[in-house]
């Protein structure tokens, strides 16, 4: 069977379309079917149901009205009563659907200009959607395109099949962009929004520096040396964490290269940024001394429980471990995801001559010794009047000048001390309004009772309607720096609080005992 030219341009022009926006033939037929329909219903009524369709491999045009079969028609435009269906289909029910060739039609100016709005609307959305699809699998991956334009910083690259945006702020400071330059970006984040898919790319992102290692270090691509963290002030100097899965491969010397060819590659690419590779260490202590390079340190003193972790350094080193403006061991601790403090080793034996006579103090003044004795128990290493009074009375009487008989004089002060302080805070307890029923929450201390009140928790239920965060506090990265927000409670660990919450919400009633159970018993069927 012969095929007219007109059916032949309905296939052209859908495999030119498709073709040219990269998108399904499929879609660009249905889309023509759609237009021709609506241009029929421009002529047979708005109401009027008008199917046109057009077949794939012949091009020929086909259309249809379809209507409705009801027992009483209300719209003659698409409904058909059952007798006047059955004189055309003798099988036909209540509720089926029949159709009516419709003869070919000859379409006037707004017609087709209407058709052609219905057309590339349609191909818009298809082509937008092909975009977004392509695109959000490839978040992560670095890619390359052609400065486009540049409007009030942002740039907007061509990348062949659609476009994408470099913010300002996503750009290295002092980098320069011009139409036609090529450009090398991250791609971080992928949106469907109305105008169509936003496409976001960074070269200031951390990952930028890792993806561009693993385009240019064998082994990083391989899986043999591996990147565990990346710290970066862009433009400026970036650290880079990685670790061998094999003894025999060097991870620093596979990313420096040959001569240093392979770190150099990265640092062009970067603008000059100085990079600091350093060997990650499973051992936090060692990374933390790792991530601080070229810096020397002498001691480290880590504050698990707050991730904290206090380095001590030379004093000729100090300026080094800080580097300029804080950039050193800014980078280091974002690396680590650690805070960390610094000093010299003059400020910490300060510090600690300082808390040496602080300790010493308290013991005179709650003990009611000398000056000589409370330092021997602050040398000994006891670090509080507590820790005195509940102590084996042996390793008192060990300490040397001292005897059993001294050691239980020491002990019953303690005892006495404490009990006194206990009083003390009780009646300052009672006076805040704090419910007695608190004191029997597991975790409580008289200590902490008169914290809550100062806080206007007074009651079990105010208690148990607590969040972790109230009571430890909270920290939250901004502008690459971790902020710290501060709790009731600073001499307590994360899990401690939840445990005292959660034990407080069974005292309540908000919960059971078998509740607290419940999670642990479905770990264990889980791991089971």
């Amino acid at each position: 069977m012969a095929v007219s030219a007109n059916r032949l341009e309905l296939l052209q022009i859908a495999d030119a379309v498709a073709h040219e926006k990269s998108i399904d033939r499929n879609i660009v037929i249905t889309a023509m079917e759609d237009a021709i329909a609506k241009a029929a219903r421009s002529r047979y009524g708005a109401e009027t149901e008008v199917r046109a369709e057009i077949d794939s491999k012949s091009g020929e045009l086909r259309l249809s009205r379809h209507l409705l079969v009801v027992e009483a028609v209300e719209n003659t435009s698409n409904q058909i009563t059952l007798d006047d269906a059955r004189k055309r289909h003798p099988a036909a029910q209540v509720g089926d659907t029949i159709a009516d060739t419709l003869p070919p039609l000859e379409y006037g100016r707004i017609a087709a200009q209407s058709a052609k709005q219905v057309i590339v609307q349609k191909v818009r959305e298809a082509e937008r959607d092909r975009q977004f699809l392509e695109y959000k699998d490839r978040i992560g991956d670095i890619i390359n395109g052609i400065v486009k334009r540049v409007e009030y910083g942002n740039v907007v690259v061509d990348l062949g099949r659609g476009e994408a945006m470099v913010r300002r702020d996503e750009m290295l400071p002092r980098e320069t962009m011009r139409n036609g330059d090529r450009l090398r970006a991250y791609i971080y984040d992928v949106r469907r929004e109305p105008r169509g898919p936003q496409i976001f790319l960074s070269r200031a992102h951390p990952q930028f520096m890792a993806k561009l290692f693993a385009q240019e270090v064998p082994e990083i691509y391989d899986g043999i040396v591996e990147v565990k963290a990346v710290a970066r002030d862009p433009g400026s100097r970036a650290k880079i964490a990685v670790i061998s899965r094999d003894s025999s491969v060097d991870p620093v010397g596979a990313c420096v290269g040959m001569r240093g060819s392979r770190v150099q590659a990265v640092v062009n690419e970067l603008q000059g940024e100085k990079i600091d590779i350093i060997p990650w260490s499973q051992d936090i202590a060692t990374f933390v001394v790792n991530a601080l390079a070229p810096a020397e340190v002498a001691k480290v003193v880590l504050d698990e429980d707050r991730e904290r972790i206090e380095v001590v350094v030379p004093d000729a080193q100090l300026s080094l471990a800080i580097g300029r403006r804080g950039q050193n061991v800014r980078l280091a601790s974002q690396l680590t995801g650690w805070d960390i403090d610094i000093l010299t080793e003059q400020e910490e034996s300060e510090r600690r001559q300082a808390e040496f006579q602080k300790r010493t103090k308290i013991f005179m003044e709650a003990l009611d010794v000398d000056e000589v004795v409370g330092q021997l128990l602050a040398s000994e290493g006891f670090a509080s009047v507590e820790e005195l009074a509940m102590i084996d009375e042996k390793e008192i009487a060990s300490v040397e000048g001292f005897d059993e008989e001294t050691a239980t004089e020491l002990q019953n002060r303690a005892r006495d001390y404490l009990g006194k302080l206990e009083a003390e805070l009780d009646t300052k307890r009672i006076e805040l309004g704090v419910d007695d029923a608190l004191r029997d929450v597991p975790g409580v201390t008289t200590v902490r009772l008169v914290t809550f009140g100062e806080n206007e928790i007074k009651t079990v239920e105010d208690l148990a309607g607590c969040a972790t965060d109230d009571l430890v506090g909270w920290s939250e990265r901004k502008d690459g720096e971790n902020i710290k927000h501060a709790g009731f409670l600073e001499d307590i660990s994360r899990e401690e609080a939840e445990a005292m919450i959660m034990q407080a919400r069974v005292k309540a009633g908000w919960i059971t005992e078998a509740d607290l159970a419940q999670p642990a018993a479905e770990t264990i069927e889980t791991t089971a």
